[in-house]
């Protein structure tokens, strides 16, 4: 018998699909904005432009990820998670230095070529943090004071600083993102569920604190029922799906895009996208982000080290449950909040975000060791 260890290839399927959605969301992304950017800035290209830099510097990051060995970041995993603590701090300082407390949400740092969303770089922060606490501390994960507790206390600080910014849907996503990994990082059920529940009672008084929070929440039940009690951004989102059909109106021949739904490119893009390309395109491109995740998955069962498992499951979840999210958002299954679909909406730092996950998941796929059993 002879055993050969081999290094593999990049997945270049999961390249693809990426490829391709961040195409759609450059096509899409000038289809939503024309009208918009005709009327606020005369020229039909302000925000197409702004995004084709940002989708470059994506690129950029995503090559990164690609060709720095993964477990480097084990290494600044510690480092990371202080510096995101530390970012989202200086938000809310800045915020309530420059604007006030009643101004616009304190989500984000101005750095010149564009904002940046600092719980985006702390979602990541998260991830990276507990993949490589679940890899050092897998065989103490069970114990709830010395495996599962400091975790949730990092976990606890993050969600609150992105809480009190406002941004509540963001600081729930990435307490089910955590919850995943920790399931799969073998934590026991009970401490999962009992987290689970104190979070629940916890999250729903202070979901419920603000005003605009009760109003999406009201408007979702009371237009479940009836269309005409909910939301505009819903209502709109429900006329251009409608208006869309099984094929669509066709390119560029939105009129849901015409200032009427607001947040056309960003937040209920896909609402665009059902109108102009109809059901099928919705399905087509939810399917997509099945395959990213399928990938993933696939990658994470060929990997040889539990940090890169978690880091593929992670990362993975965290588009998957955004796009699906989002896709809930557009079609009234869930209450409105402003989340945007990966890789396609107008893109920021969640844009480069996801692309540098895509960038770190190619890494481990092209790192992994696959062993092969000759048997003579």
């Amino acid at each position: 018998m002879s055993i050969s260890v081999t290094s593999q290839k990049y997945d270049k399927i999961l390249l693809f699909i990426t490829l391709f959605l961040v195409f759609i969301g450059i096509v899409m992304v000038f289809s939503s904005t024309v009208d918009r950017s005709l009327n606020k800035f005369d020229i039909t290209t302000f925000y197409i432009s702004k995004h084709l830099i940002r989708v470059f510097i994506g690129f950029l990051a995503m090559v990164l990820g690609m060709v720095i060995d993964y477990n480097y970041l084990k290494r600044i995993a510690g480092p990371f998670i202080i510096f995101s603590i530390l970012l989202l701090f200086l938000t809310k300082i800045i915020y309530l230095m420059n604007n006030g407390i009643n101004s616009d949400p304190a989500r984000w740092l101005n750095i010149g070529i564009f904002n940046i969303q600092t719980s985006d770089i702390a979602r990541i922060s998260v991830i990276i943090y507990l993949a490589n606490y679940i890899d050092r501390k897998k065989d103490n994960i069970r114990d709830y004071v010395n495996g599962f507790l400091p975790p949730l206390l990092i976990i606890c600080i993050i969600m609150l600083l992105i809480i009190i910014q406002p941004d509540f849907s963001t600081a729930a996503m990435i307490g089910f993102i955590c919850i995943i990994m920790l399931f799969v990082g073998r934590a026991r059920l009970i401490h999962l569920f009992g987290t689970g529940i104190l979070g629940l009672i916890l999250l729903i008084p202070i979901m419920l604190f603000r005003n605009y929070r009760t109003y999406r929440i009201t408007s979702y039940l009371d237009g479940f029922f009836d269309l005409s009690k909910a939301s505009h951004q819903l209502q709109q989102s429900f006329y251009s799906l409608g208006n869309g059909g099984i094929n669509g109106v066709g390119l560029g021949s939105s009129t849901g895009k015409n200032l009427f739904l607001p947040e056309a490119h960003t937040d209920f893009i896909l609402s665009i996208i059902g109108e102009e390309g109809g059901y099928i395109s919705i399905l087509i491109i939810i399917t997509l982000y099945l395959c990213i995740f399928q990938r993933s998955i696939k990658i994470s069962k060929l990997c040889t080290d539990t940090f890169g498992i978690m880091l593929c499951i992670g990362l993975s979840i965290q588009i998957l449950s955004y796009a699906f999210l989002h896709a809930g958002v557009v079609t009234g299954l869930v209450p409105t909040t402003g989340v945007q679909i990966p890789l396609i909406s107008f893109g920021g730092s969640g844009l480069i975000i996801n692309l540098f996950s895509i960038g770190i998941i190619l890494n481990i796929s092209q790192n992994k060791n696959k062993i092969k059993r000759n048997w003579m």
